[in-house]
């Protein structure tokens, strides 16, 4: 029998603080009328001192499984797209996992940049297809406000925080996820990158006087390489799926730039207005941009049961990728009986009980360390 995936649950979580663009000409040389005509955006959010790509996308994830009627004792993996980790390791999704009391889950992370919630999404997907799971929590979660340098006007534009989530649960039903196309061209490596912190140019006094651990990108050729692909990807993934571009109802693109889109529609000969477009208030959340205005798709009811969707992104690496979905609804409405409240309560006193769970066996059965 033929597993279908469908996404039975999404959920977003924004920063409370907005920083408009008058704030960001405070920084640099610029202003908003020049920010907006460049790349539509107005504002972003921000995280706050005590927020972290976990935190956040650990409130996104509880809003998406919420909608999907479900608790996370259901959850069988959790994948998280992210450029913007909490550590190198542990993985950011481990730490979500235990934020949330996923306690059945396998979680890692994938980083494909911007287009990294298609990635994950393939991923989870196939799993389920497979038979390997029944249920997977897919976050698109970021906070590059912490990655961007605010004294460089190219990039401190663009980037706010965010996090968006979807859970994707096995059925014998047809629909959910049609097709999914995934391209790399690490030719164009150089173009958007973060050159330090890795192991190519370990942390050091020179790299971080150098700002080595900044975004750094060039602008002129990621637009030129965007609007290039964009079109091509998302009607490789429509043929892919047995459709025609007439038969998809709407569209969800990574959320970079305003011009992108147009010229993306433009391309594919298709009204702007096919497109979800939230990056005038947002700016560009990486991973998280498609997730988050695909919620807000739904929270204006441009997205029903039935409806053929396309989310298409680019990013780093160079990467871009679309995947087309038949658009479903909850499978199980009728359980939505336990409160968010209450399962970061209990995540919390299960985190818990495993630290002390683990002391005692260590008393135990842990023996002297003999150390190394």
């Amino acid at each position: 029998m033929f597993r279908f995936a469908h996404i039975t649950g999404w959920g977003m979580h924004v920063p409370e603080k907005v920083l408009t663009n008058a704030d960001i000409s405070k920084m640099v040389d610029t202003s908003d009328e020049w920010i907006r005509e460049r790349t539509g955006i107005r504002e972003r959010h921000i995280v706050s001192q005590e927020q972290t790509t976990a935190t956040i996308g650990a409130e996104a994830s509880l809003q998406a499984l919420n909608a999907a009627g479900i608790g996370p004792r259901k959850v069988d993996l959790i994948v998280v797209a992210t450029s913007s980790p909490e550590h190198l390791f542990p993985a950011t999704a481990s730490l979500i996992q235990d934020r949330i009391g996923a306690v059945n889950a396998g979680a890692f992370d994938l980083l494909a940049a911007c287009t990294g919630f298609i990635y994950a999404m393939d991923v989870a997907v196939q799993s389920i297809r497979s038979g390997s799971i029944d249920t997977a929590l897919v976050i698109g979660a970021e906070t590059l406000s912490r990655l961007v340098n605010w004294k460089d006007r190219s990039t401190s534009i663009l980037f706010g925080d965010g996090a968006g989530a979807f859970v994707i649960q096995a059925s014998d039903q047809p629909g959910g996820v049609l097709s999914s196309v995934l391209r790399s061209d690490g030719s164009g490596a150089d173009l958007l990158h973060i050159p330090a912190g890795g192991s190519s140019i370990p942390a050091s006094s020179e790299s971080v006087s150098n700002g080595q651990h900044y975004i750094q990108m060039n602008g002129r050729e990621v637009f030129r390489f965007a609007t290039r692909v964009m079109a091509q990807v998302t009607e490789d993934a429509v043929e892919k799926a047995g459709l025609k571009m007439a038969d998809i109802d709407v569209i969800v693109p990574h959320q970079a730039n305003y011009r992108i889109i147009e010229a993306a529609a433009r391309q594919m000969k298709l009204p702007v207005d096919k497109f979800v477009v939230n990056v005038d208030r947002y700016g560009n959340t990486s991973a998280a941009s498609i997730p988050i205005a695909t919620c807000e798709a739904i929270e204006t009811n441009r997205l029903d049961p039935g409806s053929k969707v396309v989310f298409v992104g680019f990013g780093a690496g160079l990467t871009w990728g679309a995947m087309v979905v038949d658009w479903s609804s909850p499978f199980q409405p009728a359980q939505r009986v336990r409160t968010i409240r209450y399962y970061r309560i209990r995540a919390r006193l299960w985190s818990i009980l495993r630290r002390l769970g683990r002391r005692i066996e260590s008393l135990i059965w842990g023996g002297r360390y003999p150390g190394f």
